[in-house]
């Protein structure tokens, strides 16, 4: 079984599970580590997620994912994890909820001799995304894009 028929045959069965419990399922990984393979689900809430959340996801859903048997008997570990900080936007309604904010825009090649612009989110269309830095609005095609993320700003 390949690593995408697993990942959504896990978010299809714990999305109605991890949603009922208030929080939203921002990615599911299945990657080889160190430790072996792992399988990980982010979850996300407004309010930021704590260890006390992940704790209880994971004994909401561990039986679930037992008898699911996503791997077919393959050993992984089981994770419930906060994306963190600075995780980059993956989906329309991570660039919504940071329309207003700051970001740090990646690029995979310069464009005007830059490859990395600051602003605030302004919105982001299909193709593209719009965001204000010091020098004015800028609109950068997405297939220009390797990654935009909230711009983390430590004082």
């Amino acid at each position: 079984m390949n690593e995408n028929t697993i990942i959504e045959k896990v978010r299809q069965a714990l999305t109605p599970i991890i949603e009922n419990l208030g929080f939203e399922i921002v990615d599911v990984e299945y990657v080889k580590r160190a430790d072996g393979m792992n399988l990980t689900i982010y979850i996300d809430i407004s309010r930021g997620v704590t260890i006390d959340d992940c704790e209880t996801v994971h004994n909401a859903v561990n039986p679930v994912i037992d008898e699911l048997n996503p791997t077919q008997d393959q050993p992984y570990i089981f994770n419930i994890s906060s994306p963190g900080l600075d995780r980059p936007f993956k989906t329309q309604r991570d660039f919504e909820r940071n329309y207003g904010k700051e970001v740090e825009v990646k690029l995979y090649a310069p464009l005007r001799g830059k490859k990395i612009y600051e602003g605030v989110l302004l919105e982001k269309a299909e193709n593209s995304i719009k965001i204000a830095t010091v020098a004015g609005e800028e609109s950068i095609e997405m297939n220009r894009i390797a990654l935009v993320r909230p711009l983390v700003k430590f004082e």
